[in-house]
């Protein structure tokens, strides 16, 4: 960090110069190995490794360089040439590295051996491969399995989320939360209900054929910068898009692509949205209920020829009582709700009305409230009203975040069992699956406040950083009886140890896995629903490290009684008989998987909304008529403010790659909280003061920030903005989506306290 924070107004584009700079100081940060370099000239290429970052589309044709600033950023971390080493964790005591930043921990590089924790010392000690097997699976058998949880970050490939899943239902046990929990849950709960598939309907094509692209809470620039470059060659043709965001991000106002030389010598930027507008945080209910109301008046006006009425009564229900709730609702109040004017969603639907092929673009923006389901319905409305699901150049995209977060869904990384193919896996395994439902995210966090969760083994991620209520529900972690880390680098969440407790470092994607039958390949999932196989090329590490398919197998070995139709050794010896496994587990999707998995674009996986084959309930499209406008449960009060937690340039989830949020123009600090001009005069601030956030809840629990910074920023009136995961513990953990429990951090309530 910085000595003294700057924030200033960042006049460039996303992309450009300052991309390229970002990347070189991450080299200079992390130190990257000789050749790194190389490896990113394969990073998401047919035949090279899949990024470990976003999940954006992989395509068939790449560039030269098919990677972004954030993307060259997680590679680089991988390879970094620091190294976190057993005699690292000599000098350190585990509390001592508690009051360590997140960055700072991730700063001393790759773990190098396996580790466990021991309570008389408070440190982490050197242990071998076979005594952390033997310990965690002898804790495992002590435990009861509906108490245990094996959570999943979404980087695990889909050979390992596969078998992560079986062992977990071999065990005994549903509780599989993962990573979509906290982020798309939503998009999978709400997408199933109202069109029948639990994600988005487009592929990479549609980009090149639609005339819209409506964006709701969706950082292009910062969290799937690759996305920019098919965005940029819509525009050029003629491609409308229209934003919808509280934040004005830079990715969605201009672009300078590194790829091209004269952009980059010039300067001369794309600009990418033709109306940029800043609903309220929570107000997308009530901004698309506005879209829906003009296009309904539209139809009338131009006798019934704007909305596709064939295809609403050949393939929807549910039509004619959401025109009635738009029809009953007021102008008035949609301008109340969403914080925009009448003139400007009209005008923004004047956009969607001219269009033959309209794509609804998502992200995090629409998923974590808590009414989350009722953003996404409200999306699929407007799409449904003129036939944009279903066609070529027309859908609806979820972004989703981590690399391979949706593919793990696919394999088996779920709680709830009627996902899963049960019977399929009853027959080949020859074993009894659990029946009832897992425990998600929220509930896991609630079972650990209860005392009910007994142990956690966690496949990557930073679970305990990035969950709500973070300061209640640490001291809860360590009455476990058992916690497993698999983990490439140090994080806080390997701070917080149940009575057993190991660290184990495994492979990295960029790696080369070699196994008995030779280096492994292993395959993920896009956003799109297309499925890449993946090869590591860089020398490992360490030579201690074990890949995360052999971690799974070596635990899995040590806790379950012999199964003659369970052969973790052959499976771990070579990957291609487990793909062979998941394509006679789902053979309609994965047929040939192992023949096809280095198709150049991936090989599509199918969606059958995309074929408009509803498997919904009624066998139709579901419209739907929201009973509420905003997307919060908390009223509006004098001195309350909707909290809007975010990441930096200079971030991926969890992991801080450094203090340069340089899209914001924020440097050297992450400490900070978001205003308006207009809302830090009200308040009586002034910028730069530093002010506490103090949770406003409604409950009997104080939640509290103290030190941050306000800074002046372009927001709407009562809606502020600060990181995650810092500002998490002032998120309440019953402040969740109402349907999928995904967590609400994108309208908290919050007071603001003058330090």
């Amino acid at each position: 960090m910085t000595d003294q924070p700057e924030h200033t107004d960042y006049d460039g584009s996303a992309g450009g110069w300052g991309s390229l700079r970002g990347i070189v100081e991450t080299v200079g940060r992390e130190m990257s190995a000789v050749g790194a370099l190389d490896t990113l000239r394969q990073q998401n290429k047919t035949g090279g490794f899949m990024c470990v970052s976003c999940a954006w589309g992989k395509p068939k044709h790449p560039h030269a360089f098919e990677f972004c600033e954030n993307g060259a950023k997680a590679t680089l971390w991988e390879l970094t040439t620091h190294r976190c080493t057993p005699d690292f964790f000599a000098g350190h005591t585990v509390r001592e590295l508690r009051s360590w930043t997140d960055h700072d921990l991730e700063q001393q590089g790759r773990l190098t051996h396996p580790l466990r924790y021991d309570v008389a010392s408070d440190r982490y000690v050197p242990c071998t491969w076979q005594d952390a097997f033997s310990a965690i699976g002898t804790a495992l058998k002590a435990s009861e399995p509906k108490k245990t949880v094996f959570y999943a970050s979404g980087r695990a490939s889909l050979e390992t989320s596969y078998l992560y899943a079986l062992f977990a239902r071999l065990y005994g046990h549903n509780n599989l939360p993962d990573s979509s929990n906290m982020c798309h849950e939503t998009t999978s709960v709400a997408l199933n209900e109202l069109i029948g598939s639990p994600v988005g309907t487009c592929v990479l094509d549609d980009f090149e054929k639609c005339d819209a692209m409506f964006f709701f809470g969706q950082n292009t620039g910062t969290n799937s910068p690759r996305f920019l470059h098919p965005l940029q060659k819509a525009v050029e043709r003629g491609c409308r898009v229209v934003t919808f965001n509280p934040i004005r991000e830079k990715g969605l106002t201009s672009f300078i692509n590194p790829q091209r030389p004269l952009q980059m010598l010039t300067g001369q930027e794309t600009p990418i949205s033709c109306q940029y507008l800043q609903p309220r945080a929570g107000g997308d209910i009530a901004a698309i209920m506005g879209l829906c109301k003009f296009v309904l008046a539209e139809d009338a006006r131009q006798g019934g020829t704007v909305i596709d009425h064939a295809f609403i009564a050949q393939h929807c229900t549910g039509f004619e009582a959401f025109h009635a709730k738009a029809d009953a609702t007021s102008w008035e109040r949609i301008e109340q709700e969403s914080g925009l004017s009448r003139a400007d969603i009209e005008e923004a639907g004047r956009v969607y009305v001219e269009a033959e092929r309209v794509i609804g673009v998502y992200g995090m923006g629409l998923t974590q409230h808590v009414h989350g389901f009722e953003n996404i319905a409200m999306l699929v409305n407007l799409l449904l009203m003129r036939g944009h699901i279903g066609r070529d150049g027309a859908g609806i995209c979820p972004v989703r975040g981590h690399s391979n977060v949706q593919g793990q869904r696919t394999v088996g990384i779920a709680e709830k069992p009627e996902l899963v193919p049960l019977d399929k896996l009853a027959e080949m395994f020859d074993f009894d699956p659990p029946r009832t439902e897992g425990m998600n995210t929220v509930a896991v966090c609630e079972g650990l406040l209860a005392g009910e969760v007994q142990a956690f083994i966690g496949l990557g991620g930073n679970f305990l950083r990035a969950i709500p209520d973070q300061t209640r529900i640490e001291p809860a972690w360590e009455k476990m009886q058992l916690t497993v880390q698999i983990a490439t680098k140090l994080n806080r969440s390997h701070l917080f140890n149940g009575r057993v407790a190991y660290l184990l470092p495994c492979l990295g994607r960029s790696e080369e896995d070699m196994q008995a039958s030779g280096p492994q390949t292993v395959t993920i999932e896009d956003s799109f629903s297309h499925i890449h196989g993946s090869l590591g090329h860089r020398e490992p590490a360490s030579e201690h490290l074990l890949s995360e398919t052999a971690i799974v197998a070596g635990i899995a070995k040590e806790t379950l009684a012999p199964n003659s139709r369970v052969r973790w050794n052959d499976w771990t010896a070579n990957y291609a008989v487990v793909r062979d496994l998941i394509a006679e587990t789902y053979p309609e999707q994965f047929h040939e998987m192992n023949e096809r998995m280095f198709e150049p674009g991936g090989f599509y996986r199918g969606n059958p909304a995309r074929e408009r084959e509803w498997k919904t309930e009624s066998g139709r499209a579901q419209f739907t008529a929201p009973s509420m406008l905003a997307a919060t449960d908390v009223e509006d009060a004098p001195g309350r403010y909707r909290l809007i937690t975010l990441r930096s340039n200079d971030q991926f989830n969890t992991t801080i790659y450094g203090y340069s949020d340089r899209l914001r123009g924020i440097e050297g600090t992450r400490d900070v909280v978001l205003m308006n001009a207009a809302d830090i005069e009200r308040a009586g601030l002034v910028a730069g003061q530093r002010v506490s956030l103090v949770g406003d809840a409604n409950d009997d629990h104080v939640r509290r920030i103290d030190g941050l910074e306000v800074v002046p920023f372009d927001l709407p009136d009562g809606s502020i903005a600060g990181y995650y995961p810092e500002l998490n513990p002032l998120i309440a953990l019953q402040h969740h989506d109402r349907k999928s429990k995904t967590p609400a951090v994108k309208a908290v309530p919050v007071r603001i306290e003058a330090a």
